[in-house]
């Protein structure tokens, strides 16, 4: 890609603050057991670890979004920054359980800001057409090497130094990027600035709250159990009356006529269909690696370094074909790989090498993938009004979240239940988790499959969109 010093730069900024917001949803799984042992978690204490900055991240990406058209995209960048940079501070150096958690949760918070705020930039600087497409293939491929990465980086740093440094090596990273965008990030806001819209933001964001955390319950809870059903039914009570106040809305959080761009809506659903089964990949590769063939932390965390690669080529291939073969054709041809990687995968056996069982279909789901976002991102964000960046930026993010927390749960209580059934017939462990594993990659061939078909809805680019008025 042909850029100046200057976008150069700018889309360095956005690529690292991506990369840091999507590692930290993995990389601290390695470092649980030092984390247990240092402060004293019990066992739902550590799994919150995860789920704190889960739960606040998909909360508030919407919010994030639109706070980067109202107040500016530089200056939300800005705060996200100084929010995730403070937080891994306090995380790193915390010396009780509460107050890491409270860390997390910020990490969270600071991460729903950076994220969408980093998109607009991109969408913002770069002019709709190739040299877009090719910006949103690195920032793709830094959100998939970022979740691939997790595993190693959180080996080595735990390895070679302590569980603190996961969060530390932030900091250097953050004033990095905060210098970068103060020197060659221009301020953007929207042309039209949306109003403050209190309680649309309010009830959004406590519905993604109420979604997410029954969603994660889902870990240590029955699907019929208080605290799913009832954060289930708060979800839709609080997410049906954001709907209502949005249509009655002068100056809506989220004009719901976006979603009748269809390029918008068949985007996103694809988006959550994909992140669905793509979450998963990771989490099920890494245990089988562990628990099935022995791998340690570091060498499973080597183990996926062709899939971080993958991602990367596969991100290069769809930004520089998706201005001449349209965001359609790319999408559909990712998410055929990726479903034809996920139905390999479900072919393994307890006795399955890694060359022969994981890396094959591994490199096939991660080039999916990595054709798929960039592609996915420009169908979404082209033919849209500029005071709709940050909003739609959101859109995209949200979608990622919500289908990768969603899927994972699904997916992972799918798998559980399997390997309970084989357990209890007298199966061996081996032989229980491999086939719980390949039962959930079967049904991820089938959603990523139907995430294919989706993708042929959606229309080919189109001009800008100019906001309707808002209906009373």
């Amino acid at each position: 890609m042909r850029t100046d010093g200057r976008t150069g730069l700018v889309l360095l900024a956005s690529c690292l603050a991506q990369f840091m917001v999507v590692l930290d949803v993995s990389v601290v799984n390695v470092a649980l057991p030092a984390m247990r042992t240092a402060l004293g978690f019990d066992a739902e204490g550590l799994a919150w670890v995860v789920n704190a900055y889960t739960l606040a991240f998909a909360g508030f990406l919407l919010l994030g979004g639109r706070a980067a058209d109202y107040f500016g995209r530089r200056r939300m960048f800005l705060v996200g920054l100084g929010i995730f940079g403070f937080a891994s501070l306090v995380g790193g150096l915390a010396n009780d359980p509460a107050l890491l958690l409270a860390a997390r949760a910020a990490q969270g918070l600071g991460g729903a800001v950076l994220s969408p705020a980093s998109l607009v930039i991109l969408q913002t600087t770069y002019a709709e057409g190739a040299a877009r497409a090719k910006a949103f293939g690195w920032w793709s491929a830094m959100g998939g090497v970022g979740g691939a990465a997790g595993g190693l980086a959180g080996g080595v740093l735990v390895g070679l130094l302590s569980w603190r440094w996961i969060f530390l090596v932030n900091v250097p990273v953050v004033a990095l990027t905060a210098l970068l965008t103060l020197a060659v990030v221009r301020e953007t806001r929207a042309e039209q600035r949306p109003g403050l819209d209190v309680a649309g933001a309010v009830l959004v964001t406590g519905g993604l709250v109420a979604l997410v955390y029954g969603v994660v319950s889902l870990e240590s809870s029955p699907w019929t159990s208080a605290r799913v059903l009832g954060s289930a039914a708060g979800a839709v009570v609080l997410l049906t009356a954001f709907v209502m106040v949005q249509r009655r809305s002068r100056q809506p959080l989220v004009p719901l006529w976006v979603f009748r761009i269809r390029a918008v809506s068949t985007a996103n659903v694809v988006i959550l269909l994909i992140t669905s089964a793509m979450f998963s990949m990771w989490f099920f590769v890494s245990l089988h690696m562990q628990g099935v063939l022995g791998f340690d932390a570091l060498t499973a965390g080597l183990a996926f370094l062709p899939q971080s690669a993958s991602v990367v080529v596969g991100s290069q291939i769809s930004s520089r074909l998706v201005s001449r073969l349209g965001p359609r054709a790319m999408i559909v041809a990712g998410a055929t790989l990726t479903a034809v990687g996920f139905a390999w995968f479900s072919l393994l056996t307890p006795t399955t090498s890694w060359a022969a069982g994981i890396l094959g279909p591994g490199i096939a789901v991660s080039l999916g993938m990595g054709i798929v976002f960039p592609a996915v991102t420009t169908a979404a964000t082209s033919g849209v009004d500029g005071s709709l960046a940050g909003l739609v930026s959101g859109l995209v993010t949200t979608s990622r979240q919500i289908g990768g927390a969603v899927g994972l749960s699904v997916l992972s209580t799918l798998a559980a239940a399997r390997t309970a059934t084989l357990t209890a017939e007298g199966a061996s462990a081996p032989v229980a988790s491999t086939s719980g594993t390949t039962a959930a990659f079967t049904v991820a061939a089938v959603v990523v499959a139907i995430a294919a078909l989706v993708a042929l809805l959606v229309p080919a680019p189109q001009r800008a969109r100019t906001p309707e008025p808002a209906q009373v």
